[in-house]
C-alpha cells in the first residue's frame, strides 16, 4: 500500500493529470463535456471502487445537447493508494482506471472491457 502521507491529494491529482497526458490522442480527443476529478473515497466510504464514470455514454446521448452539465470521471485516491505497493504500480493502475472509465464514456461496458483485458 502506498502511504497517503507520501502522496497527498494535490500530488495525486498531479499524477492523474500526468497519466492522462500520456493517453493516446485518439482516446481523449473525442471526449466532449467531460471533466476529470479526484476524490478521496466513494460516497459509501469503501475502498472497493477505483474510479467512476458519472454521465451519459456517447452511445446513449440521443438529444444530449448544449447546456448539459459535464460528465465526470472520478478517480478515488485512497482506493488506488490502498491497492498499490509502489508509485510505479500506482501510475500503472491510474492509467488502467482512466482507460476503463473513458471507455464507459464511449459506451463500452464492463463485460466488453473484461474481454479486451481492461476489466
Amino acid at each position: 500500500m502506498v502511504n497517503s502521507d507520501e502522496l497527498d491529494a494535490e500530488q495525486f491529482e498531479r499524477l492523474v493529470i500526468d497519466e492522462l497526458d500520456l493517453l493516446p490522442d485518439d482516446m481523449v480527443d473525442g471526449l466532449e463535456n467531460v471533466i476529470f476529478v479526484t476524490e478521496d473515497r466513494p460516497e459509501d466510504g469503501s475502498l472497493d471502487i477505483l474510479g467512476l464514470y458519472d454521465g451519459v455514454a456517447l452511445t446513449e446521448r440521443g438529444n444530449y445537447g448544449f447546456g448539459e452539465l459535464p460528465d465526470r470521471i472520478i478517480l478515488y485516491r485512497e482506493s488506488l493508494l490502498n491497492l498499490c505497493s509502489s508509485i510505479d504500480e500506482l501510475k500503472e493502475q491510474v492509467h488502467v482506471t482512466l482507460v476503463h472509465e473513458i471507455a464507459h464514456f464511449y459506451g463500452i461496458d464492463d463485460a466488453q472491457l473484461h474481454d479486451l483485458g481492461w476489466g
